[in-house]
Order: C-alpha cells, then sequence, then structure tokens
C-alpha cells in the first residue's frame, strides 16, 4: 500500500515538469517566429531600447569603476601597483589622511634590486598651494616620485625630465641635495601662467620648518598637450623632497608603490615588501573599489536605477501592446484547454526572453562604448583609460534586464488575463 501511495506524486510531478517544458518550447518557437516574421518590428524596437538601456548602464558603471580606481592622480603606465589596506598601513595623522603605505624608500630600493624588477618607486600625493614672481598662489596637486631616467608616467605625466634618483633622501637621513625641480601638467602650467625655467614658491603644512623660509621649486618642464594630467593642475616632484616638506619623512610615508618589470616578478617581490598590502598587476580592475568611493558608487546606482526605469517602462508598453494584438491567439490556446495560469505563463516567459536578448546585445555595445569612450579620451583630454570592463559586468547587466522584465511583466500579464474567448471568437 505505501508503494501504491508514493507512485502518484512522482507521476504528477513528471507531469508538471513535461507541461512546463511544453510550455517554454511553445514559447521560445512562438517568439522566434513573431520576432523574424509577424511582430518583427516591435520585437526588434523593444530588443534595440533593452540592449541601448543596457549599453549605457554598462558604459556608466566602467567610468565609474575608473573612477574609484583612482582618476588621473594615479593613470600611469607601471607593472604592478601597491597599495595600503585598511587595517594593516600607517598614517602620518590619524583620521585624518587615508591609510599609507611605511617605510617605502627603503622597501622600494630592496624591491629595485630584485631580478626581473627594473624600477620602483613610491608615491606620495599632496596638495600645495605654488605660486609665481608676479601672479597668485595657485592650488596644485604634487605627485613625488624616484624617477630613474627612462620614459616612464606617472599620474599621466612623463617623468623623463627630471634628475634621476632621490638625492635628498641620503639613505633615510634627508639632508642630501635637494634638486627642486617638478614637471607641470598643461593646466597647472597655465594656471600659474609658468614656463620651462620660472622659479615657484611652494607653500604648505611644514614646508617652512627648515630656516623658516619658504622653499622655491624651478619648472623643470611643461607635459605637451594630450600627454596626460586629464585636465587636472597636478605636478611631479622628487619623492623626498616632498616628504620633507610635508612632513612624510617620518616613517618614509606614501601613498602607493609602483615597480615595473617582469608583471610575476614583480608581483612576488611586492608581496615580499608589503604581505599584507594590497598588489595589483595592471590591467586588473576590482569592482568593491566602487563601494569605498563615495562618488562613483553614486553614480553607479544613478545609472542603474535610470536603467531599471527605462527599461522596465519601454518593455511594459510594447510587450503589453503586443499581447493586446495577439489576442486571439490567446483565446485560441484557452479553446484548447490552456488554463489561465498556462497562458498568463506564456506572456511572462515572451517578456523574459526579450529582455535576456536585450541584455546580451546590450553588453556588445556596452563594450564596444567602453572602448570608444577611452578611444576619444586617449586622443583629445584624458590619455589612458577613463572607463574599465570587468567581467563581472556580465551576469550584473542580465540580473538587471531580467529585474527590469519582472518590474514591467505585471502590465502584459494583466492584459492577458483579460481576454476571453466568446469576445476574441465574436470579433
Amino acid at each position: 500500500m505505501s508503494d501504491e501511495a508514493a507512485d502518484p506524486p512522482v507521476d504528477a510531478e513528471s507531469r508538471r515538469r513535461t507541461r512546463w517544458r511544453g510550455l517554454v518550447g511553445l514559447t521560445l518557437s512562438r517568439w522566434w517566429r513573431r520576432a523574424t516574421r509577424t511582430t518583427r518590428g516591435r520585437i526588434a524596437s523593444t530588443v534595440a531600447a533593452v540592449a541601448l538601456t543596457i549599453a549605457l548602464l554598462v558604459v556608466v558603471t566602467g567610468i565609474a569603476l575608473a573612477l574609484a580606481d583612482g582618476g588621473m592622480a594615479t593613470a600611469d603606465d607601471a607593472d604592478v601597483r601597491i597599495t595600503p589596506e585598511e587595517s594593516g598601513t600607517l598614517s602620518s595623522v590619524d583620521g585624518v589622511e587615508g591609510p599609507r603605505l611605511g617605510a617605502t624608500n627603503e622597501r622600494a630600493a630592496a624591491i629595485r634590486s630584485r631580478d626581473g624588477v627594473e624600477h620602483a618607486s613610491p608615491v606620495l600625493v599632496e596638495t600645495a598651494r605654488l605660486e609665481s614672481t608676479d601672479g597668485d598662489p595657485r592650488t596644485v596637486r604634487l605627485i613625488g616620485l624616484v624617477p630613474d631616467g627612462e620614459s616612464r608616467t606617472v599620474a599621466g605625466l612623463p617623468t623623463t625630465a627630471l634628475e634621476p634618483g632621490d638625492p635628498h633622501y641620503a639613505n633615510g637621513s634627508y639632508e642630501g641635495p635637494r634638486n627642486r625641480e617638478l614637471v607641470l601638467s598643461p593646466t597647472a602650467a597655465e594656471r600659474l601662467d609658468a614656463t620651462a625655467g620660472d622659479e615657484l614658491s611652494v607653500s604648505m603644512g611644514g614646508m617652512e620648518r627648515a630656516g623658516g623660509t619658504t622653499p622655491s621649486v624651478t619648472v623643470a618642464a611643461v607635459a605637451d598637450e594630450g600627454t596626460g594630467g586629464g585636465g587636472a593642475p597636478i605636478a611631479l616632484v622628487h619623492l623626498s623632497e616632498l616628504q620633507s616638506f610635508s612632513g612624510a619623512e617620518t616613517g618614509e610615508l606614501a601613498d602607493r608603490l609602483l615597480l615595473w618589470g617582469e608583471a610575476d616578478a614583480a608581483r612576488s617581490a611586492a608581496t615580499d615588501a608589503y604581505p599584507a598590502g594590497a598588489v595589483e598587476v595592471a590591467g586588473d580592475t576590482d569592482p568593491s573599489t566602487l563601494f569605498g568611493d563615495g562618488l562613483a558608487f553614486a553614480t553607479s546606482v544613478i545609472a542603474l536605477l535610470v536603467g531599471v526605469t527605462v527599461c522596465a517602462s519601454f518593455v511594459a508598453t510594447t510587450m503589453g501592446m503586443t499581447v493586446d494584438e495577439d489576442r486571439r491567439t490567446l483565446a485560441v490556446l484557452e479553446s484548447v484547454g490552456f488554463p489561465t495560469r498556462s497562458r498568463l505563463a506564456v506572456v511572462a516567459v515572451s517578456t523574459g526572453i526579450t529582455t535576456l536578448v536585450g541584455s546580451i546585445v546590450g553588453i556588445g555595445l556596452g563594450m564596444a562604448g567602453i572602448v570608444a569612450v577611452n578611444a576619444v579620451a586617449g586622443a583629445t583630454v584624458a590619455p589612458g583609460t577613463v572607463a574599465h570592463f570587468h567581467p563581472v559586468f556580465v551576469p550584473y547587466a542580465i540580473g538587471v534586464a531580467l529585474v527590469a522584465g519582472l518590474v514591467a511583466v505585471p502590465y502584459p500579464l494583466a492584459v492577458a488575463a483579460r481576454t476571453a474567448v466568446l469576445e476574441e471568437v465574436a470579433r
């Protein structure tokens, strides 16, 4: 008796699965026939609307990810970067300045001696006010580094105009000679009305400690238009001099450490030098950085909300119109024994297929859009990458499209539910 009692549920479950497979198969064949023959224009317009919305979402999210990745102040051609983790770094002013790496000068020198590493330089970012002899003080972002005479790019600017080495460091004494030179971005030079050879006074916290005088620097070069800087007023200086000016020589602090050379060798050297640091190989992007940057996160959230709203609105409208035109087919399904639930399932699956196809097309368009944005920006105002694409964008975009489809589906379902066999037959 127990075996006989257990058989019917198994048969019922099998019939249910078979019925759903049939419904999905029927819906797929109907959707394909309508997309290629009967209602080709309406299906194509719905897919195109979803695709364009998803493409815009991917491009804006890619720009937000690049923004969270550091912006122009971190644009460089290094092969490996070391940045501080929140829990394992030193900060010169706890709670005021962001986390920084410690002992960077000493550890960078050790990294440079490793096989496969061409060069390693700490990078310190500080804000200062520069003033020419006949101008007003202007705020400029100073980027401290250790140049080596090779053609490299830091913060979007070439480093070749700076004298190689960092003599002021003097093995940690900070008593060596100062180069007192800097390379200005085109924007910084324009604001300061400065050219190569001009002398500028520098003022910032801690810079007047030595001798009670305001230090000065000489413009070694002004970067060419289009070489970098992204329109930002920034300047490159020698690392140890900026550390002395800002007080970051205590602890040899820097915001990050850049390595050039073989990727594997540089990664190994970086991990050995800073086991608790975040090591990033060039070309890698971390989507989680979006959550740590307020502007980037807000941009991506706005893009998400706009994408869901626009996509859902268009899908609801067009699918509702399609279902309204398809009432006779729904009536035929009812007349041959399809219950209301099955007919509504056909409408819901059709809506899901449309949004899924649109999302896949949109991902392709979004990837092309990111390439185009980087190409246009690189040829005009911001050489380098201004938008990133990450593989996680694929499930993210598909998920957003499906959510929009879920938001949109009640309207076509309501239209389908009002369909009656007798009314459609009378028509």
